[in-house]
């Protein structure tokens, strides 16, 4: 059974949450009504890859 995740980092319920399956599906916490985005496993890949570039990671916060 696949769950929808969000951030470690998010201390509110205002975040983005992931749900990693065959594809990856995004939606927006606050508005769960309006659907999701759906996106191929290396779509998903090479956005998290290109972020990693841009934004290092930073300390975990918890």
């Amino acid at each position: 059974m696949f769950t929808w995740r969000k951030s470690s980092y998010t201390a509110t319920e205002e975040c983005v949450e992931v749900l990693l399956a065959g594809t990856v599906g995004v939606r927006d916490t606050k508005a769960r009504h309006l659907g999701e985005l759906t996106v191929s496993r290396a779509a998903w890949t090479a956005l998290v890859s290109e972020i990693s570039v841009v934004q290092p990671a930073r300390e975990h916060r918890g």
